[in-house]
């Protein structure tokens, strides 16, 4: 196959993948193969391919992925992909397993280009009936959710047995809760007001078991420790802030208790 024809089945790939691909992409030093970009919810991700068309006998090196590992480094690309007519050197192969890069050699060529015939080829022997309802329906409508995802693509629909769309189950976000609680164990006045609410119940409990003055008191204290250095560390996870925060809301807390019971 002619490196063109190999490039534009790479290409053909991953646009039915969800990519927009730009071919013979050029920076200001190198020009790339293929640059596909595909967009998600979180951002844009980038992916660098080459694309070698080697004989046989001519194994791709290290110097290739290097090269495209600093071309991947300097468009911040999420995706580094190597793809040979040929195989790849064992050092080449080790080195994309350390690095995250993607290595498709003429085995896996071929076993993409068999799968990908092969969902071409149910598309257009779908059943009629299938598609009865939807007059505008085309082969191209249905290939994006047939294509192989061999560079990744967006989330495909869960189909039943039957072909009704399942139904997901409802799920509860708590991510909107955490920011509230961190905020809150991150500031000062919180977290005394915190303790001095939660220690005075600690020794309220205690006190309906014994009615001991001083075990009350030392209640109260060793449980404002406890919770000071320990609502810090929750909300920092830093042990030098945390005894320097921790310290200061113990103490104050400790003087808020002096001063109640003095005007009490």
């Amino acid at each position: 196959m002619e490196k063109n024809r190999l490039v534009q089945f790479i290409g053909k790939v991953m646009e039915e993948s969800g990519f927009k691909v730009y071919k013979d992409f050029k920076t200001s030093r190198h020009v790339i193969d293929i640059y596909g970009v595909l967009s998600t919810v979180v951002g844009d991700m980038g992916v660098v391919v080459a694309v070698k068309n080697y004989d046989e006998e001519w194994e791709v090196g290290l110097d290739v992925l290097k090269e495209m590992e600093m071309i991947g480094k300097t468009l911040k690309a999420s995706k580094i992909v190597v793809v040979t007519s040929s195989y790849f050197t064992n050092s080449a192969i080790n080195y994309g397993g350390r690095r995250n890069i993607k290595l498709i050699d003429k085995d896996a060529l071929v076993s993409i280009a068999k799968k990908f015939s092969k969902k071409e080829e149910n598309v257009y022997q779908a059943p009629l009936n299938e598609e009865s309802e939807d007059d505008d329906y085309s082969p191209a409508k249905s290939s994006s959710r047939l294509t192989p995802s061999i560079f990744g693509s967006g989330k495909r629909g869960n189909l039943s047995k039957g072909g009704k769309i399942k139904t997901p189950k409802p799920s509860y976000d708590f991510s909107s809760i955490i920011p509230g609680i961190k905020a809150i164990l991150t500031n000062t006045l919180a977290l005394i007001v915190i303790v001095l609410l939660l220690s005075t119940v600690v020794s309220d409990i205690i006190g309906i078991f014994d009615k001991n003055t001083a075990l009350i008191n030392i209640s109260k204290i060793f449980s404002s420790a406890l919770l000071a250095y320990g609502l810090v560390f929750a909300g920092e996870k830093d042990l030098n802030v945390t005894l320097t925060k921790g310290t200061i809301v113990f103490f104050v807390s400790m003087l808020i208790y002096v001063v109640l019971i003095i005007i009490l």
